[in-house]
């Protein structure tokens, strides 16, 4: 053995099938974590508790391995089909189970984890038994952790930047079970003298492979069921993108954007959310020449600034790409934002926000945070003591920022914890709210050197806001009325954890 010229063919062939193998079980993890974070929220913890359900099921499985003792190849390409069918198809089966049977999301979401992390655990030793037969150990564990390491990492920086954005999560996860599936034929093929069985094998590799087809063309089908039973009214654009999932829909009370399953705005009352977002601190500073919004990809926020001559130019720090470019572009969606994305004022930067604050050397007179709310890690860094430092030193000396805030009404101290935040870094915070029906009761924060001042006239046309009317968003009743909180550092995310516990009992 120790003197051969080099590896064989079918040596060769299956350390490629780890390549593969390796890649796909990355695959089938990935998306489970991801779509845990879509429908479930916090992201560090979903990622966290199904990468570690599934590493501890990997465990179970190489443990189990130990009782397959004959007909190896046979038993590889069984659990091949097993792990082509079941992974292949978790992404639809996830997305079906959470549109119709929400209760049973989560205890699908772990029980199909660990199956397959079982199945791609019983994987790699069976391989490593099977190359055994003619490999040396020494060469035989590197060659097969070289491979398996290969195909994780291929894998890792294809899944965000390529795969999801232009496959989706149910083609993407269809397309690697195909992948599972075309090792089992090339198994079959290789070891068809030894198997027992062998036509039945042969058929079972070709129902695997027509279902698994069959579903890949069908997937916008599949799709389509699913989000129109979750959205309830028609999904009219859905789209993935490296940083979340675009959806939006159109029923009776007209359309509504989603990102990652949560409502970001309805057309029959985002006037109001937008109105009480930007016009008491555009209106307050006078003659705001130069603004900056963070966030509010979707142009609406822009809408509204416009409507102020005195504006020369204005900043849009959207992280997404894709949310520009549709609310720039699709002719439905920048009619709701009056094509304000396609203003001459305007400069698009697609980029981090929290580095765009740090790498920035501009001043601005307004500032209109437009954030989702903190309901991940990853978003909780933008509501931090950290972020707000950072957007001082923006804010002119005459400058207002405002903030929106979650309901104070339903998460009362996440919304205090905000007020407290901001003053901690030395900028005065005079919160307020108003009532989005869509929302319910909607919070705002005015971030500034100076105390925010009532204006004496707002923009003609508003649909919500009078100038007689204003002060009464800044009234906020015993149920809301503020309460003790911490400061949100980078270091603790209380804030996360504090929204994560309010909006789940509500």
């Amino acid at each position: 053995m120790a003197s051969r010229a080099g590896p064989q063919p079918v040596e060769i062939a299956l350390l490629a099938s780890v390549f593969v193998v390796a890649a796909c079980g990355l695959v089938y993890e990935l998306a489970a974590a991801a779509l845990s974070s879509y429908l479930l929220g916090d992201s560090v913890l979903q990622f966290s508790t199904i990468i570690g359900t599934y590493l501890f099921a990997m465990g179970v499985g190489s443990w189990l391995s130990r009782y397959f003792e004959r007909q190896l190849p046979a038993h590889f390409l069984r659990i091949e089909l097993l792990v082509a069918l079941i992974g292949g198809a978790m992404p639809a089966l996830l997305f079906i189970a959470n549109a119709y049977i929400p209760g049973a999301f989560r205890l699908l979401l772990y029980g199909l984890v660990i199956v397959i992390g079982i199945l791609a655990g019983l994987e790699i030793p069976l391989v490593i038994r099977i190359l055994k037969r003619n490999v040396l150990l020494k060469d035989l564990v590197s060659q097969v952790l070289t491979f398996d390491y290969l195909g994780a990492l291929a894998v890792s920086v294809a899944f965000p930047l390529i795969l999801v954005p232009r496959l989706g999560m149910i083609r993407t996860g269809l397309l690697f079970g195909l992948m599972n599936a075309a090792v089992a034929a090339w198994a079959l093929w290789v070891f068809r003298h030894e198997l027992r069985r062998a036509g039945a094998h042969a058929l079972a590799c070709a129902g695997v492979l027509v279902v698994l087809t069959a579903a890949f063309v069908f997937a916008d089908r599949i799709t389509t069921l699913a989000e129109d039973r979750f959205y309830q009214d028609a999904v009219v654009f859905s789209e993935n993108s490296p940083y979340q999932r675009i959806v939006v829909t159109r029923g009776s009370d007209g359309h509504r954007l989603f990102l990652n399953g949560n409502l970001q705005f309805a057309e029959r009352d985002e006037y109001r959310y937008h109105e009480a977002l930007v016009h008491p601190v555009m209106s307050a500073h006078g003659a705001p020449k130069k603004v900056a919004v963070l966030g509010g990809g979707d142009g609406m926020a822009v809408r509204e600034i416009l409507k102020y001559p005195s504006v020369e130019a204005i900043t849009l720090v959207e992280l997404d790409p894709q949310m520009t470019r549709l609310f720039s572009e699709h002719q439905t969606l920048s009619a709701l934002n009056g094509g304000a994305l396609k203003s001459p004022k305007l400069t698009v930067h697609n980029t981090d926000a929290f580095k765009w604050l740090q790498d920035s050397a501009e001043t601005f007179d307004v500032i209109v945070v437009d954030f989702p709310d903190p309901t991940n890690f990853a978003i909780g860094k933008l509501y931090t003591n950290s972020f707000y430092a950072l957007l001082d030193r923006r804010l002119a000396a005459s400058g207002y920022a405002v903030v929106q805030t979650t309901s104070p009404l339903v998460a009362r101290r996440s919304f205090w914890t905000v007020v407290q935040t901001i003053e901690s870094i030395g900028l005065t915070a005079t919160p307020y709210h108003a009532h989005v029906p869509s929302f319910g009761e909607w919070g705002f924060v005015i971030a500034s050197h100076r105390p925010w001042r009532q204006p004496d006239t707002l923009p003609a046309g508003l649909r919500f806001l009078t100038v007689p009317t204003l002060p009464l968003l800044f009234d906020f009743p015993l149920d809301m009325a503020r309460v003790p909180t911490e400061v949100h550092r980078l270091s603790n995310q209380v804030l996360v954890t504090t929204y994560e516990r309010e909006w789940g009992k509500h």
